[in-house]
């Protein structure tokens, strides 16, 4: 992958980019409309390279078997979440990926503590595991309703004054624990503005096939988007770091939110540039042997090797392949 279209990628994402130790205050610092000069007509060109790029990255990930790569995504109701996936994702093997969904946890979930959850679905080496909703939800949607840390059966203690810094800081230590293991942790605020959800949730309601999208508690919770744009701000000032930075991506175009999703991810794998994994000198002479054998078996008329015949760069590869 040449260094001039990294840099591209990485020069596009910047603006999103929640630089560590800065305090963001939604909505004047991140405008949910922009789009960066693109176009709706450039847009799909560009995803439909963007998301070949992550399918040979991916490929290159799982034959590695050294990284994986957790993507969290957050988002108000109406975000665009489900989407995003369902076309960021399109062109990579889906055995090497993992969405879960978190809605409200169970009995089993509540006796233990508030990670546990969330560590049951991290993602294996060699794969990519998506969080459609987080972690973070422990400082979002309980800290707009803190009558839910009832139901965690908390200690007084852990209830009391500073219990939202201690998370962020328990999230904080969590996240660098998993980047220092190998898995790289990327996080995207879908950023929506209100106007634009009142829009989705009509919509929802006016084409029948969208009605079992909605729910009445969407609206009820939009009651609080006040709140939320609040709990919203102090996580990403507090949360933000430069292992695990957060970006702020606009949604108010679902076109711009999905191409942005997939470059974040896209310059992820890039830095990681994982490697396809090169055969001991005594494996690949023995992989000779073998290919001589099946070139015996060629039947009369017929190439040996009918694979380097149509491309003859093959016959100068090493036999691990280049990639």
């Amino acid at each position: 992958m040449s260094d001039r279209r990294a840099a591209r990628i990485a020069d596009f994402i910047e603006p999103l980019r929640v630089e560590p130790g800065s305090k963001v205050r939604l909505p004047r610092d991140f405008d949910p409309g922009y789009k960066a000069g693109l176009k709706k007509g450039d847009a799909a060109g560009l995803l439909r390279s963007g998301v070949e790029l992550l399918a040979e990255y991916q490929q290159r990930l799982a034959a590695q078997n050294t990284y994986g790569v957790l993507l969290c995504l957050q988002a108000l109701d109406a975000g665009g979440k489900d989407g995003t996936i369902r076309h960021v994702m399109s062109g990579v093997n889906p055995q090497g990926v993992r969405v879960s969904s978190f809605k409200v946890p169970s009995s089993e979930e509540l006796d233990h503590d508030y990670l546990w959850r969330y560590a049951q679905r991290l993602p294996a080496r060699g794969e990519i595991a998506i969080f459609n909703r987080s972690h973070y939800e422990e400082v979002l949607v309980v800290r707009v309703h803190p009558e839910l840390l009832v139901r965690q059966k908390l200690p007084d203690a852990a209830r009391g004054p500073g219990r939202w810094k201690r998370r962020y800081q328990e999230i904080n230590d969590w996240e660098r624990h998993l980047t220092d293991s190998g898995f790289k942790v990327v996080k995207i605020f879908l950023n929506l503005s209100k106007e634009e959800q009142r829009v989705r949730f009509l919509k929802r309601i006016d084409l029948p096939e969208k009605n079992w999208k909605f729910s009445a508690a969407d609206v009820r919770e939009r009651g609080y988007w006040d709140d939320y744009q609040k709990a919203f701000s102090k996580m990403l000032s507090a949360t933000s770091t430069p292992w695990a930075p957060w970006y702020v991506v606009p949604a108010d175009r679902k076109w711009f939110g999905r191409l942005s999703t997939a470059a974040i991810l896209a310059h992820t794998l890039m830095e990681i540039d994982p490697q396809y994994p090169q055969l001991p000198k005594a494996e690949r002479k023995e992989l000779l042997v073998v290919k001589r054998d099946l070139e015996r078996e060629a039947p009369e008329g017929l190439p040996a090797d009918p694979y380097a015949a149509r491309h003859p760069e093959a016959r100068r590869a090493k036999t691990h392949g280049r990639g």
